[in-house]
């Protein structure tokens, strides 16, 4: 039973909530109860990427410097609303609820080159772009985001996504709407429903579990659940690497009837078959599924991979994430260069509730270093993962680089019951908040 405390917690005290949360969120970003000093210069500053990270940087940037130069660098016209992907996969928001433009978002002072970058040159303090310019800077923030590596999953076709019981949620939002296609196809006529998350490091690492909740529900709703088998693959021995979430997820899956095998990493599919091989320590295992909801594995943007800026060791070296201090987002062998969202090689932090604190931290730091001062500004790894565990209920999952629960709402929202509460932090509150972050007001 949910603690009364949360349960005397009612919708008309949350819609109040909401109210003055939502106008704490587009507040300016203040320090000691007083608007951050605006810093007279004329440094260049490039912005690699402009998703949510790169975007947010730019509006936070424009705001505290003056004279400064700020150039962001993407070819994307498209601005994906990614935490809306899995309310499309749902059946609950169209594709259109999470796409807009990436011109809405850009300050006016704000320099846009429509390129991707194709090259980093740290030792010579500029970037070159896909189309062959060159662009110099004083500083350099890298918020290249995260390449989708389905070619690293033998036999699969992206194409495929909505057909033949292939569902995938992280490709696009039309891809998500075609995942939602064939989820309902699949809770209709039962059988196999797979899911799974790869052996990198991924943005929303909740994401797959919320999937298999949401799959698990639409089923009961529809009658029939009795005709279906759901079964998550893990890639380790956990379901999820913040302990107590971990068990708490554990035992929603053990009480749905869900089944768990460990150890179990994607690396081939069979369209026509119907079979997933995976890698485990026993050697390959095939599981036969009619609906899979592919995930593939994640990696740093191929031109920072290919650049000084990587991890050269440890963890995060394998797949490009650039070496970043973890509390202050400063590159370690290059000052000059930040990493901010999922392209930092950091242990915690591939959300856009981390983007919300790692940018503020970033440009405190360049901003401090143009006014000759020090700033003590550190990211401590919050993380947040509203976990959708049935139509109607989610968990606000909140944590640190330490896997301490941080819960923004204490004796409001207990961070591990399913709540309706936390079902309307996902579902409405959090997009509002969300564009408002991208225009450097949260």
């Amino acid at each position: 039973m949910p603690n009364s405390t949360y349960m005397k917690f009612d919708r008309r005290r949350f819609l109040k909530l909401g109210a003055a949360g939502t106008a704490l969120a587009v507040a300016p970003v203040v320090s000691g109860g007083e608007a951050a000093a605006t810093v007279r210069t004329n440094a260049r500053i490039v912005i690699a990427g402009a998703g949510a990270a790169g975007l947010s940087m730019a509006a936070q940037l424009s705001e505290r410097l003056d004279g400064a130069t700020i150039t962001m660098i993407d070819s994307r016209v498209r601005h994906y609303y990614q935490p809306g992907f899995t309310l499309v996969a749902a059946g609950l928001k169209n594709a259109g609820y999470a796409v807009s433009r990436t011109a809405d978002y850009v300050p006016r002072d704000v320099e846009w080159i429509e390129d991707s970058v194709a090259e980093f040159d740290p030792d010579g303090n500029k970037v070159i772009t896909q189309g062959g310019q060159s662009v110099p800077y004083d500083f350099l923030v890298v918020a290249a985001g995260i390449d989708l590596d389905y070619d690293a999953i033998e036999g699969m076709e992206v194409d495929r996504i909505g057909q033949d019981g292939i569902g995938s949620v992280y490709h696009s939002p039309e891809m998500a709407e075609a995942t939602y296609a064939a989820m309902s196809r699949f809770a209709e006529e039962g059988g196999v429903g797979l899911f799974h998350r790869p052996a990198t490091e991924m943005k929303c690492a909740g994401a797959p579990l919320k999937y298999t909740f949401i799959t698990d529900d639409v089923l009961r709703r529809r009658g029939n659940r009795a005709r279906a088998e759901l079964i998550y693959a893990a890639h380790d021995g956990v379901h999820f690497s913040v302990p107590i979430v971990s068990e708490k997820v554990r035992m929603l899956y053990q009480d749905r009837g869900i089944d768990t095998v460990f150890h179990h990493v994607l690396k081939q599919i069979d369209i026509g078959a119907k079979e997933a091989t995976f890698d485990t320590p026993e050697g390959d295992a095939t599981i036969d599924y009619d609906f899979i909801n592919v995930v593939p594995p994640m990696r740093a943007a191929a031109a920072v991979r290919n650049s000084p800026l990587p991890w050269h060791t440890g963890p995060y070296a394998a797949d490009g994430w650039v070496e970043v201090h973890r509390e202050t987002m400063r590159h370690l062998r290059y000052p000059n260069v930040f990493a901010v969202g999922d392209i930092a090689g950091v242990p915690k932090g591939k959300t856009a509730a981390s983007v919300k604190w790692q940018v503020p931290v970033a440009a405190d730091h360049i901003a401090a270093d143009l006014a000759g001062e020090e700033s003590d500004s550190a990211f401590n790894g919050y993380t947040s993962c509203p976990l959708i565990t049935r139509f109607g209920r989610a968990m606000l999952v909140e944590f640190d680089y330490h896997d301490n629960l941080m819960p923004s709402f204490p004796g409001i929202i207990a961070p591990l019951e399913e709540l309706w509460v936390s079902w309307v932090m996902k579902t409405i509150a959090l997009k509002p908040t969300y564009l408002a972050m991208l225009r450097g007001r949260a």
